[in-house]
């Protein structure tokens, strides 16, 4: 078999004719113009805590201001009704719908030892808590750098407990998915949960050792070494706090791009609030209130008293921002009660003051042990376990700005509360997002799975048996030019344009990906873009199994992008039982701008399209002409000795028979050594109307073993064939 002189030529082929693909649903591209956008607003309605379940759109009302809103839209989604062992169901749920809970480690206001006990806690509550269908995160607060992701929202749990054990210093981890699916963010070595901490010991050992004499005038005093160490700690705690808020207030911003109400389950010990709205302790004003009589101002901290306005404000600004982006915080203290129960000022720690407020404000609870967190995980997941998604279509300008709604029910509906989002942010242009908020976006439409958007594409993969015990699968992408490119600003610069590719099993787990960003010199192939486009050749390696792989191209420049997601199944060639894999269609040499991915196995397996030794390039969406003949090629595993026939049928995509159509098996090269049998075969299409066929193949042996593939083209109008030969 021929090994990879094959690249050489894919680099050079060039598309000089234009695409014959079905048009794709189109995403709108917003402007800076008003616009009219689609806001989904998920909505859970409880009495006595349950969920309140049978209503319809007709028992809403949606405000924007004053202005009562049309419902454009109205799903519902009730898991109670979602059977666990059903992935495609779960698949399709709208991502608005479905609950997201990031699992966010304070490594800043939090111990090693709590923090220990605290990834514990966090693993506990996957086991059997979580609906298929919800999706988790993982996340750290890490002084030196801020909020950061380790792993986007995903319904693996398996990665999930990965994540949460590299916030382990002795396992130093590098993310390789850009995406945050199948990986964590870089090491969290340099800090190991206790930066904060040291930190606080170096400033105490530096301060320590002075002594500050303040004179007032009229009265001496000497204030003492204590006083103003204290007052230097709360100093460098009020700065570590503004940082925190101002660090979280960001995060927020970005978790705004994810659709849906976020529960944000926020493990820490907690920042003493009194830093920003002044203590509370009845001792410590009294003292301080006994000065203010004595005239002894030099006791009296005015911040410690009435708290720092500036602190303050940032605080209020995060809350805010969590509120605005739809963010819960379950705040849980991993410090633990600190005292006896029966003390309740003592049992509850400065850290936990802070830790109420957020919960408080953004309106989730505070929990002081990790029994407490188990048990009210089930009443939650319980509480939002029936979901009312409405759709409006607002006038908004396209400049970001955040529109507050209200949620109304119609009628007296007998104590019944709404939960609702407070408001929505208007779109705005790509180039304006963080690369955060690029990520989420972009990891949350390959979790969604749902195919559309400008860019037209279209994906091949299929699987080959190769030593090990994974299989080889290619995976061709072909991508329209002009869809690419359109709105690139200029001609003549270098459009990125970015290639992301997951294969996903049934539980949403990744099993393997690769991504590449193209540099697309306008200048050299603007031309040879617009009259045609890209083919992308990339590889994976995947176990046995039923997977789904998708594929997500987009215009680094612009923003815009298009999905497509292919079913694949991979056999189990190490068992031996024959395979057929579905027909390849060979397309002319010359018909497009090849690019291979940068990684790709060359020279590692034999190329995998040959037709008599020679290689050729597949269709990823072959189409074809009414009553015309085509060669094919077949390619299967173990199908036996002797003489092969085959049959065709053609479907429609909603599984009505088209015609039979003529298949003939004109050649055939016997497998070596384990490879495959490669045969050649002539089909007539039967007549058909415009529009996407399935081709099914069955090739039946000497011994009337039969076995049979499935494989999707299209029918141009005007009867223009784009593959074949």
């Amino acid at each position: 078999m021929q090994s990879f002189p094959w690249a050489v030529r894919l680099l050079t082929a060039v598309l000089c004719v234009s695409l014959a693909l079905p048009a794709a649903a189109q995403d709108r591209r917003f402007s800076e113009s008003t616009d009219v956008v689609v806001v989904e607003v998920p909505v859970q309605v409880l009495r006595d805590g349950k969920p309140v379940r049978g209503l319809t759109a007709a028992d809403f009302e949606v405000y924007q201001g004053r202005n009562r809103q049309a419902i454009t839209g109205f799903e519902v989604l009730d898991l109670a009704a979602i059977p666990a062992d059903k992935p495609e169901a779960v698949r399709r749920l709208p991502m608005s719908a479905r609950r997201h809970f990031v699992l966010m480690f304070d490594l800043g206001f939090s111990s090693p030892v709590a923090m220990t006990k605290a990834r514990q806690a966090a693993k506990n509550i996957l086991h059997g808590s979580f609906h298929p269908s919800d999706l988790v995160a993982v996340a750290a607060f890490v002084p030196s750098r801020g909020p950061e992701f380790l792993l986007g929202f995903t319904t693996d749990h398996q990665q999930v407990e990965a994540a949460i054990d590299r916030l382990s210093p002795v396992q130093p981890w590098i993310a390789a998915d850009p995406l945050l699916l199948a990986s964590s963010a870089p090491s969290l070595e340099d800090d190991g949960g206790s930066a904060g901490a040291r930190t606080r010991a170096v400033e105490r050992a530096d301060l320590e050792g002075q002594g500050i004499t303040v004179t007032q005038p009229g009265r001496s005093a000497t204030v003492s070494s204590a006083m103003a160490v204290e007052r230097s700690e709360r100093e460098a705690a009020r700065s570590r706090l503004t940082a925190f808020t101002r660090a979280l207030a960001a995060f927020a911003n970005a978790l705004a791009s994810v659709d849906g109400r976020k529960q944000v389950l926020f493990l820490s010990e907690g920042f003493d609030s009194s830093l920003a709205m002044g203590t509370v302790d009845e001792a410590e004003i009294l003292d301080m209130n006994v000065s203010s009589i004595l005239g002894e101002s030099w006791n009296i901290d005015n911040d410690k008293r009435y708290g720092n306005t500036k602190a303050g404000s940032d605080l209020e600004k995060m809350v805010e921002a969590l509120r605005r982006a739809d963010c819960v915080i379950q705040a849980v203290d991993i410090g633990g009660v600190r005292a006896s129960a029966d003390d309740l000022r003592a049992a509850r720690s400065k850290g936990a003051d802070g830790l109420f407020l957020m919960a408080n404000s953004t309106g989730g609870e505070l929990y002081q042990n990790y029994n407490d967190l188990a048990g009210a995980m089930e009443k939650m997941l319980e509480r939002t376990s029936v979901t009312y998604v409405l759709s409006i279509q607002p006038d908004v300008r396209n400049d970001g700005e955040y529109h507050k709604i209200r949620v109304e029910l119609k009628g007296d509906r007998d104590g019944a509360r709404v939960v609702y989002r407070s408001g929505y942010y208007a779109p705005k242009p790509f180039a304006q997002r963080s690369a955060t908020e690029k990520m989420l976006q972009t990891a949350g439409q390959m979790v969604s799975g749902m195919e559309g958007g400008p860019v037209n594409l279209s994906v091949l993969a299929a699987p080959f048996k190769v030593p090990g015990d994974k299989a080889y699968v290619p995976v061709l992408i072909e991508i329209d030019g002009a869809t690419l490119t359109a709105g690139a600003a200029g001609s003549q610069g270098k459009l990125p344009a970015e290639v992301y590719v997951y294969a996903m099993d049934g539980t949403g787990a990744v099993r393997d990906f690769f991504t590449q960003t193209m540099a697309l010199d306008l200048a050299k192939v603007g031309a040879a873009l617009q009259g045609g486009g890209v083919k992308f050749f990339g590889d994976l390696d995947l176990p046995p199994g039923s997977y789904s792989v998708r594929v997500l191209v987009r215009n680094g420049q612009t923003g815009a992008s298009g999905m497509r997601v292919a079913s694949l199944e991979v056999p189990a060639f190490a068992k031996g039982a024959p395979v057929l894999l579905p027909a390849f269609f060979p397309e002319p040499a010359g018909r497009w701008l090849m690019v291979r991915e940068a990684k790709l196995r060359q020279g590692e397996v034999p190329y995998p399209f040959l037709d008599k030794e020679q290689p050729y390039i597949p269709a990823s969406r072959p189409a074809l002409a009414p009553e015309k003949e085509v060669r094919l090629s077949l390619v299967g595993y173990g199908l036996g000795a002797g003489r092969l026939t085959a049959q065709a049928m053609v479907m429609t995509t909603d599984g009505r028979e088209a015609g039979a159509g003529t298949l003939e098996i004109v050649g055939r090269e016997e497998a070596a050594g384990g490879g495959p049998d490669r045969l050649t075969a002539a089909f007539r299409t039967p007549r058909l109307q415009p529009g996407e066929y399935l081709l099914l193949v069955t090739v039946t042996n000497a011994q009337g073993a039969a076995e049979t593939s499935v494989a999707p083209f299209v029918v141009a109008a005007g009867g223009v064939a784009s593959a074949g030969r």
